[in-house]
Order: C-alpha cells, then structure tokens, then sequence
C-alpha cells in the first residue's frame, strides 16, 4: 500500500505536477543570478512554468479528448441520447458532456443542435452543464495541483449538478421557452463517415492546434493573474476575504466569477494561487465553476436560444448549485485536501 501511494504521489507531483520544471526554472533562473525568493523573480519563475505545464497539459489533453470525440460526433450522440429516457438519458447526456469542447460558447451551438433535433429540453440542459464544468481536461488539471480526491469529488459534484439540473428543468416543462427558430429547424440526418485511425489522428491534431490558439491567450491572462496573486497580494488578505473566517466567501467568489470569460485552463492558474493564498478550497473550485459555467459571453449567446424566464432558471440552478458545492467542499476540507 505505501508502495501505491508513494508511486501516485510521483504520478501527482512530478508527471502531472511537474515539480521538476519548476525547479529546474528556478536553477535556470538563480544561474542567471537572479534571486528566486525576490517578488519580480518569483513572479517570473511561476509565470514561466505555470505556461509551459499547462500547455503541454493542453496539448496532449486536446489530442486525446478529440480522438475521442472523433467518436461522437452530433448525430451520433444524438442517437445514443435517443435510447435513454428520464434520470438515465440525463446521466448519458452529463457524461457526453465531458468529451466536448472546454468552454461554455463552444457547447452553447452543440445545444442548440440536440434541441433542433428533437432531445428533450432537460437532457440538452444536463449536456450544456456539464460540458463547460466538467471534462477529462479538469479533471487531470485539478489532479496535478489539488489532489487525486479533490478532482474526483469536483467531477462526481460536477455531473451531479448537470444531472439535477437537467432533470428539474424537464419538470418545469419550459419547452416554450426555447426561441421559436430553434424548434423549427428540425433534425438533418447526416450520416457520419467511418474514419480510419490516421484520419481521427489527423482531426484530433487539427482541434489541438485550433483549440490551442483560442486558449492560449486565456493561459498567458490566467497564468499573469494568478502570478500577481501568488506574489504580491498578501496572505492574510486573501484569507480575510475568500477564508473560513468570511462566511460569505463563497458567494463572493461564485459572483466574482461570473463575468469573466476564460476556460477551465486559463481559469486553473488563479484558483491555484488564491488556495495557496489561504482561500478554501470550496470557495476556490466556486469561483472556478461559475467562470466556465456561467460567464456572461455565454450567457449573451445562450439567450440567443432561449428566452429569458429560461435563461433566468438556467442561471438559478447553477448559482445554488455552485454555491452549495462550495459550502459542502469547505466544511469537508479537511478530508478531501
């Protein structure tokens, strides 16, 4: 047993983790003569292999998760949905969520597709949560820096939020609230070619590089934030506004959060340098969930779909459920961190 876990904590620490790169950034730098413990220099070291680690995170990510979505394309997906019914077809609709695409705006046109198709309202719903909120990107990603048990619990949570949400807006039969131009379009069977292994490979190298360019940015913006706030803002502020000692740091973080559009990439660094700063870990992966999930981009495009009575319940189960995660992580810290 100590054998298993000195092995995943290696795993952890020095695959995912890359530990090694950031003391090797550290040497490089010190041989320069720069002194790793002076604010400029720490931001340098924790800008430059924050960058690198989840680039090459990314990259392989976007890779395996393409092939794997090589797939399930849309009309593939849309015929799996179609053999479940109630509670499944939600889970189904949940789990195809976590090999998509890693922003709200990237699933919002695959929403409107299922819908347009015929898939109940409440199973696309449980699909658009899910998407944004929870993949194999995160999961890996929140593995490297929080932990094994805190990446599995924030997916378990993840998909439970998607499927709760889904299944109470089916009961709320809001099915006229969806823009009439959307239930009209009606489903467009195309058949889905049989891709060789080259091609998939070929496809999942075409979305790495074209997911890499939209999300690069977001690292370098992510990345520079979360530097200045592992840095240069104090400890004790951080753990004054976004601790324990603060019982509304969770709804802070989650309203914080909402207007700020990145992906679960550029949005991992940040979250990173507040818990190292004191924050809780509940009120970290809050702020995390409504970025992905409810950034107001999205929001703008999304209402494009449906109107506004449904966005507004769309937002409420989101927020209660980010909220209530957060509070839960928080009171069970100790046990998960």
């Amino acid at each position: 047993m100590q054998g298993l876990k000195t092995s995943w904590d290696f795993f952890q620490n020095q695959i995912l983790g890359m530990k090694w790169l950031n003391e090797l950034i550290g040497s490089g730098l010190s041989a320069m003569g720069l002194d790793i413990n002076n604010r400029w220099v720490g931001s340098i070291q924790f800008f430059i292999y924050d960058v690198i680690k989840i680039t090459l995170l990314l990259c392989f990510l976007i890779f395996i998760i393409s092939y794997i979505q090589s797939y399930f394309p849309p009309e593939r997906s849309k015929e799996i949905l179609g053999r479940f019914h109630g509670l499944g077809a939600n889970s189904v609709a949940a789990l195809l969520g976590t090999v998509t695409p890693f922003c709200s705006c990237s699933s919002i046109p695959l929403f409107i597709g299922f819908t347009s198709a015929g898939v109940p309202l409440g199973v696309t719903f449980s699909f658009l949560i899910s998407s944004p909120m929870v993949d194999l990107g995160s999961l890996v990603l929140l593995t490297s820096i929080f932990g094994g048990k805190v990446a599995v619990v924030y997916v378990i949570v993840g998909l439970i939020i998607a499927v709760v949400g889904g299944t109470f807006i089916e009961k709320l039969k809001m099915e006229k609230y969806v823009e009439s131009f959307i239930l009209e379009a009606g489903a467009i069977d195309i058949e889905s070619p049989d891709l060789t292994r080259k091609e998939r490979a070929v496809y999942a190298k075409d979305q790495m590089l074209s997911t890499f360019k939209k999300v690069f940015p977001y690292i370098l913006i992510g990345v520079g934030v979360g530097a200045v706030i592992h840095n240069w803002i104090p400890e004790e502020w951080i753990a004054s506004v976004l601790g324990s000692d603060n019982p509304f740091s969770v709804v802070l973080a989650t309203f914080i959060g909402v207007p700020i559009y990145a992906d679960i990439f550029g949005t991992i660094p940040i979250a990173e340098a507040l818990f190292y700063k004191g924050a809780q870990i509940g009120t970290v992966l809050s702020f995390m969930m409504a970025v992905v999930t409810l950034s107001l981009p999205s929001m703008i495009m999304l209402r494009k779909a449906i109107k506004p009575k449904l966005l507004a319940v769309f937002i409420g189960i989101c927020t209660i459920g980010i909220i209530i995660v957060g509070y839960l992580f928080n009171a069970f810290q100790t046990l998960i961190v």
